[in-house]
């Protein structure tokens, strides 16, 4: 079974930069799409960005596009998601995910494909 561990998450200003990582255990990670979706106050989960197992391609979601980059670590069994530039508006709960199937615009809208962290919290104020 896959477990995910988010860390990382906390407090910034805007303009200001975080780095989420998320480390696995149970099985090696490169066996899935690793993705991370986030839940602003009041909004629906948004899927922000995934990186594909077999080639390495990456999904921005456009609000993120240009400011988010999301890398992996086979050796370390983690991934990354590197945040510049935050604005308030990406404040939210983050979730580490890892879908079986796929790294779309869809990845992990089916939960049973879908391993999940417990989230860490964003916030983006001044």
């Amino acid at each position: 079974q896959l477990q995910l561990v988010e860390s990382g998450g906390g407090l910034v200003h805007p303009g200001g930069s975080l780095t989420l990582s998320c480390s696995a255990s149970g099985r090696r990670l490169d066996y899935y799409h690793p993705a991370w979706v986030r839940q602003g106050p009041g909004k629906e989960r948004e899927r922000i960005s995934c990186i594909d197992k077999n080639d390495g391609s990456t999904y921005y979601a456009d609000s993120v596009k240009g400011r988010f980059t999301i890398s992996r670590d086979n050796v370390k069994n983690t991934v990354y998601l590197q945040m510049n530039s935050l604005k308030p508006e990406d404040t939210g709960v983050y979730y580490c995910a890892a879908d079986v199937l796929r790294c779309s615009a869809d990845v992990c809208l089916a939960e049973s494909s879908c391993y999940w962290g417990q989230g860490i919290q964003v916030t983006v104020s001044s």
